[in-house]
């Protein structure tokens, strides 16, 4: 069973950089096939995806926010690591990690990441 957990600073200040990693259990991230991936829901708002690290290494971005954003990994700790620069109150969300394989998703429980002005 794949479990995932994030992790990192829940109060960030307006032109910092966040930072979080996701610690995944239960499977290899270089296990073939899977996708990790950010996602984010800011108050009141739909989700977001904000990019991905294949099983590969291979990092994919959404468009609108690639400019900020840089995903990684850690093979030897089995996580993978979010890093979104000069960030605003509007990057305010609830961060979760997400992990994709042929069959299905899983989830992290998602972490509340505060940009204070």
């Amino acid at each position: 069973q794949v479990q995932m957990q994030e992790s990192g600073p829940g109060l960030v200040k307006a032109s910092q950089t966040l930072s979080l990693t996701c610690t995944v259990s239960g499977v290899s991230i270089t296990t073939a096939s899977y996708y990790w991936s950010w996602i984010r829901q800011p108050p009141e708002k739909g989700l977001e995806w904000i990019g991905a690290i294949a099983y590969t290494g291979t990092p994919y971005y959404n468009a609108s926010l690639k400019s900020r954003t840089s995903i990684s990994r850690d093979t030897s700790k089995n996580h993978f690591t979010l890093q979104l620069s000069s960030v605003t109150p509007e990057d305010t969300a609830v961060y979760y990690c997400n992990a994709k394989d042929t069959f299905r998703y899983y989830w992290g429980q998602g972490t509340q990441v505060t940009v204070s002005s």
